[in-house]
């Protein structure tokens, strides 16, 4: 009896249908490509969050290799997008994600640009938030 219930409960876990993908909320991944353009997508997991957002830089003729995936956070949270520029003319972006809410997203990026942490920058600034969904909540 006992080796009849072992076999029905190994039959059980055989032919169960598969776990759904998602085990938890959604995640945000980043990609840029220098000077070509970035993508931005949600996703259950990381390879699908980056799949998409390297398709998306791709729409702005950056090739596949060009489109560095840069962020994954999962839980997605707020994010915020902060162009730097140093002194010497080189200029980046610089992604913060997975915040609690959109007051923290901004001190974040706040802090990320004090002139008195990082006095070797020109500029400095948030040009892009995104909610938990998401959302663009800058638009330029």
């Amino acid at each position: 009896m006992a080796r009849r219930l072992q076999l029905f409960i190994m039959a059980a876990f055989l032919f169960a249908p598969p776990a759904s993908a998602q085990s938890g909320p959604n995640g945000i991944a980043f990609v840029q490509a220098p000077e070509q353009g970035s993508g931005v997508c949600l996703g259950s997991t990381p390879e699908e969050g980056f799949s998409c957002a390297v398709a998306q830089c791709m729409e702005s003729g950056a090739a596949d290799e060009d489109c560095i995936r840069t962020n994954w956070c999962q839980p997605a949270g707020w994010s915020v997008d902060v162009f730097v520029q140093h002194q010497e003319g080189l200029h980046w972006h610089e992604v913060i994600c997975g915040l609690p809410t959109e007051g923290i997203a901004r001190k974040a990026a706040e802090a990320a640009c004090d002139p008195a942490e990082r006095d070797y920058l020109i500029e400095c600034s948030m040009v892009q938030m995104y909610d938990p969904d998401g959302t663009e909540q800058i638009s330029y």
